[in-house]
């Protein structure tokens, strides 16, 4: 007869291999419910000029995003700061991805906007008509919206971050004139803008008090950086808003990509609009509104030019990481 610790024994292997399986299915259910997709209702309106003017009045659209979540397993209720991302005109990258996997290392929760996805769209080069930044602005806060019934979102640590495209929503969600027109309660805890187009000369600068940064290029033809720093130093009234400029840099310097040549991309290396407080980007010399896609086309004839160069800067890529982290870090936690 077997001894009773033997029994013991094999009882306690057995158990054992029961914990192993029962803690991989936790886990293997964790992992597998970090990524959630989230549809929302939102527009498509090509103008700022038409959420301020007419927002009610336009065509609803079914937008979805991935939200994940960095699981506690000993607090499930535990409220996370969430970090919405929009990517620029070529769509979701690499590198877009590499920032989002940061942030959720270190305890954000993320979320990948999907205006282009959503819309069957897979690039805006050489035309920026199919999704406008007011369109992506709009998904954004309804983003933000739908988000906040969350039950782990921490409704007071909202950020926002994107490039090029996406960092001009970065940007211009901050826009005060814009964003009354969308909500009235809600307000995004910062605003992180990867080499946006900045070349816009507000009439109206009343832009959010909360913390606003760029960073971009000194040789980014495609958005370039002088108007950056006109811009910040013209809207720069309650020193929420500053601008990094990385010398011997590109468009998207913070991509792991060599540079090349993109002989679609526009070039606005010639370019400054007035931006009205109705939300019109006005053309460069007869003043008309761009408020449609013939009439941006027009006055993309006065002064946009075709060819841009981006790729990638191994040593500034480095140094941006680092000031994302921190940026949200800070105002964030």
């Amino acid at each position: 007869m077997r001894s009773e610790s033997q029994y013991l024994t094999k009882y306690s292997k057995k158990l054992s291999i029961f914990f192993s399986f029962y803690l991989f299915f936790i886990q293997f259910s964790l992992e597998s419910q970090t990524k959630t997709k989230v549809k929302f209702k939102s527009a498509n309106p090509f103008a700022m000029s038409d959420i301020i003017n007419k927002l009610d009045n336009l065509e609803s659209q079914e937008v979805f995003g991935l939200l994940t979540i960095p699981h506690d397993s000993l607090n499930i209720n535990k409220k996370y700061p969430l970090i919405i991302g929009v990517a620029g005109s070529l769509g979701w990258r690499k590198h877009h991805y590499d920032y989002m996997k940061m942030y959720q290392k270190n305890g954000f929760a993320t979320f990948e906007l999907n205006s282009f996805k959503s819309r069957n769209i897979t690039s805006t080069v050489g035309s920026q008509i199919e999704i406008t930044t007011a369109a992506m602005i709009l998904d954004a806060y309804r983003a933000f919206e739908k988000l906040l019934e969350h039950p782990n979102i921490d409704k007071n640590k909202v950020s926002i971050t994107g490039w090029s495209l996406g960092g001009a929503v970065a940007l211009f969600s901050g826009w005060e004139p814009l964003r009354n027109a969308i909500t009235n309660s809600l307000k995004f805890s910062s605003h992180l803008a990867f080499y946006p187009p900045c070349f816009f000369d507000p009439e109206n600068t009343n832009f959010t008090e909360k913390p606003i940064h760029i960073l971009i290029g000194e040789l980014d033809n495609w958005t370039p950086a002088e108007p950056c720093v006109t811009f910040v130093k013209k809207i720069n009234l309650k020193k929420n808003i500053g601008v990094t400029v990385f010398p011997n840099s590109h468009h998207s310097f913070d991509s792991e990509e060599p540079v090349s040549f993109n002989e679609k991309g526009y070039s606005f290396k010639n370019c400054l609009f007035k931006l009205s407080s109705d939300g019109d980007v006005l053309m460069n010399y007869l003043h008309l509104p761009m408020s449609s896609p013939i009439m941006q086309k027009i006055g993309f004839l006065f002064c946009v030019k075709r060819g841009v160069n981006l790729g990638g800067n191994a040593v500034y890529r480095e140094e941006s990481f680092k000031f994302a982290k921190s940026f949200m870090e800070k105002t964030l936690r």
